[in-house]
């Protein structure tokens, strides 16, 4: 029995119904942007393992620093204590960030990040004595699977079973062109009560919606406008975070600094699961209190884990470097070639670009649904033909590692053409 076999006796994975499923390809090993299964099958990692892996699989550079944490420190509980590797990071971390994010919080994937942000926000209130529970969010927005950031999502089948349970979430538009000043009215009419203690949303590109694009000035009118009304504003950079956008973050485009920022995926190059929610001191002094009962009583068995923070530092440094910040703008360039080559494809209906992400939308007849048999058509033809792409309905989008090269990029959009016209 191989390990595909054996998978299908022991596990349940995520997003997949598994009575429709199949054996799914078992990968023993990753370098650079390949990986390859126990067959000997060779895949082009396309979307960095779900935007996680930037520096590329089995990176030495991280897995040094790791062992060297590992020799040293493996882990020690962050609740009553502190450690190194956990302050060097959050002090680099400081020198990247918007200047007014002044305070740290730990956790070990990007929906707890949102949760903590989330709580804060509505802790932050409730201290004050003031009832604020409602959130404002995008239309078809995606913060994670945990509870709170499940209700701050607005892709209706992944919460519909919950309906009920979840916090209060009122939905603006996404201010895409032409549809910018829909997108503040909106926004405005809710805030003329002061019943909302944030509002959420993914800087420039939403995500799992399939990258949808608007512009950093549309996002800056929307956070001026809460910050009128003393609502927070979170930026949801789990995705956006560490490079992708052409920035080190999607908010390094605004001129309007958010109150917290959530961080995960790529912080630690895509090795140990750790997250990050950062306030500012604003926020972090209204739990300031004799009264142990306004302290923000969450956290993480793994909170700071010392190896995580020790990889997220060797990530930064190579974020940082000459070599990958010139592979971004390679990818960047590269991709704009791509797009221009595309331009009057008769079954292209959109392209667009930012950073090192490129999304395409195919013609179709009807409207595709997020796993409908396009989708998995798509799917499957690039899995074939070792590639790893996930489409969402009829878009296909590509946010590769930064190390791919020009020859695995170019195979990327060979095999992406052929799938257009096996459409």
């Amino acid at each position: 029995m191989n390990l595909s076999q054996k998978d299908q006796l022991y596990h349940w994975h995520p997003y997949t119904q598994h009575q429709t499923t199949g054996l799914l390809p078992a990968i023993v090993k990753g370098e650079g942007a390949l990986l390859w299964d126990e067959n000997g099958k060779e895949y082009i990692d396309a979307i960095a393992s779900w935007w996680v892996n930037p520096y590329g699989h089995a990176n030495r550079f991280v897995a040094d620093a790791i062992y060297k944490q590992l020799t040293t420190l493996e882990h020690v509980l962050f609740g009553g204590f502190t450690n190194e590797p956990a302050v060097l990071l959050s002090e680099k971390l400081r020198t990247l960030l918007p200047s007014n994010q002044k305070k740290v919080f730990f956790s070990d994937n990007g929906s707890t990040a949102v949760e903590v942000a989330l709580k804060a926000a509505l802790q932050y209130f409730y201290n004050k004595g003031e009832q604020r529970k409602k959130i404002i969010a995008f239309e078809d927005a995606f913060h994670g699977d945990t509870f709170g950031a499940m209700a701050s999502s607005g892709i209706t089948f992944f919460t519909e079973a919950f309906q009920g349970s979840l916090i209060h979430v009122d939905r603006i538009p996404v201010p895409i062109p032409g549809r910018e000043q829909e997108s503040l009215q909106e926004l405005e009419k809710l805030l003329e009560t002061d019943d909302y203690a944030a509002f959420i949303f993914e800087p420039l590109v939403q995500g799992a919606a399939g990258m949808v694009m608007y512009a950093p000035e549309a996002l800056e009118a929307l956070m001026q406008a809460c910050q009128r009304k003393k609502v927070f504003t979170i930026a949801d950079e789990v995705m956006t975070g560490f490079g992708k956008t052409g920035k080190n973050f999607a908010c390094d485009y605004l001129s309007v600094q958010p109150d917290m920022m959530c961080l995960s995926k790529a912080l630690t190059a895509g090795t140990i699961p750790m997250a990050l929610t950062t306030f500012t001191q604003d926020i972090f002094d209204g739990f300031l209190d004799v009264d142990v009962n306004k302290a923000l009583f969450h956290g993480h068995t793994f909170t700071a884990n010392p190896t995580g923070c020790a990889a997220a530092l060797a990530g930064l440094r190579l974020l940082e470097s000459e070599s990958m910040q010139a592979n971004i703008q390679r990818i960047h360039q590269r991709h704009l070639n791509f797009q221009s080559h595309l331009a009057q494809h008769p079954k292209i209906k959109t392209t667009r670009v930012l950073g090192v992400i490129l999304a395409l939308e195919i013609k179709t007849e009807s409207h595709e649904s997020y796993y409908g048999n396009l989708r998995n058509k798509l799917y499957q033809f690039f899995i074939e033909n070792g590639i790893i792409l996930r489409p969402v309905g009829n878009i296909v989008y590509i946010l590769p590692p930064y190390v791919i090269t020009d020859a695995q990029l170019d195979k990327v959009y060979q095999i992406v053409e052929q799938a257009i016209e096996m459409v």
